[in-house]
């Protein structure tokens, strides 16, 4: 028996990260979606660093938009505005919608191939296997993540970790940035805090980099793993700026729909919600967008639409490696085994590959 027929609305989708990916899979068979994303493939970002010291992980974790959207038009281009009912991308061209959903996150310059980016990583692990020493800058969750993975991988490498604030992993609480900060001393990675590094300062070919203050530390190669920019820098000129926060990031309101707007949501990092910026959140904002857009679609009132609450006290999970992790849920942290299990080992790859009605 055929099921209900899909509407003639219009709906899209700008940003094929986790959410702009889950909001196109649920509203695929309900709208006339469309994805405007300039990379062919969906990185699972948690999996990212797993990556460079494991490449072939990659061919699991990159996957090809047309793999789980097959009812979605999707454009290869970057949008570069919106108006009250089109949205311009970068090659000239302008797509209506009824409905449209930005989930830009933060910037991104890999490349827009898939094969293109396992290349990538391969020449991340052929960079590793050949250093004896490497310098990390920055000791957010992707500068702490990466030096355990190559502290995991290869313990005879020297990796020294830079990073300009007082502690590690500054999103979550003391406690568990203490816990992290001990297991990598315990790896015997050289954890330099309250100091910055200037890539450009590098000696050539010595391998010779300057501290901000004024240390010389010496690295066969380095990694730049700081905090990139929000993705709203093409909507400064848009139908939504007055919803951009002094930060750029977009305004939204119970419904996740952009401050001012009664169709435009918004997901993912790119939105003002006090809560931190994992990738499950980024789904769960795309599984009420999904919803409310689906109500809408339907004709149901203001009133029957989900609404999202801020997860102000959201577990927070930092893999360490294959075998251990840091973990913090509520005010309680904790580090070992247990995180190991619940992410470390496969980095919830099997679980979003199903989710996307993959094989895991």
């Amino acid at each position: 028996m055929a099921g209900p027929a899909k509407s003639s609305v219009e709906v899209v989708v700008v940003g094929g990260g986790i959410a702009g990916a889950f909001v196109s899979k649920s509203l695929q068979s309900h709208a006339q979606v469309v994805l405007i994303e300039p990379k062919d493939y969906l990185e699972i970002p948690y999996a990212e660093l797993r990556s460079k010291v494991e490449p072939s992980f990659a061919e699991r974790t990159l996957i090809k938009h047309t793999d789980y959207l097959p009812d979605v038009h999707i454009i290869n281009s970057r949008a570069t505005g919106v108006t009250e009912k089109e949205v311009l991308t970068e090659d000239g061209g302008s797509v209506p919608y009824d409905y449209l959903v930005i989930a830009t996150g933060h910037l991104d310059s890999s490349t827009t191939i898939r094969d293109d980016r396992l290349e990538e990583f391969k020449q991340d692990k052929q960079k590793i296997e050949s250093s004896q020493s490497i310098l990390i800058i920055g000791g957010g969750p992707v500068g702490v993540e990466l030096a355990g993975e190559i502290a995991t991988d290869y313990p005879s490498k020297k990796v020294t970790l830079v990073h300009k604030g007082s502690r590690l992993l500054e999103f979550i609480g003391p406690k568990a940035s203490k816990k992290a900060l001990d297991w990598l001393i315990s790896k015997k990675v050289d954890v330099l805090l309250n100091q910055t590094v200037d890539v450009t300062s590098m000696e050539a070919s010595s391998g010779i980099y300057t501290l901000s203050s004024g240390e010389k530390i010496t690295a066969d190669c380095h990694f730049v793993c700081v905090g990139k920019p929000i993705g709203s820098g093409w909507l400064s000129d848009s139908v939504v700026k007055e919803a951009l926060d002094p930060k750029g990031r977009l305004m939204v309101d119970k419904h996740l729909r952009v401050r001012g707007s009664q169709i435009i949501f918004a997901a993912g990092d790119i939105t003002d919600i006090p809560e931190i910026k994992q990738g499950y959140l980024a789904q769960a904002h795309a599984m009420v967008i999904a919803k409310n857009i689906k109500l809408l679609i339907n004709g149901s009132s203001e009133s029957k639409l989900a609404t999202y609450t801020a997860k102000s006290s959201a577990p927070a999970l930092v893999s360490l490696g294959r075998n251990s992790g840091v973990a913090q849920i509520s005010c309680f942290s904790f580090s070992g085994w247990l995180p190991a299990i619940i992410k470390s080992r496969d980095l919830f790859v099997g679980k979003v590959r199903k989710e996307m009605g993959l094989k895991a």
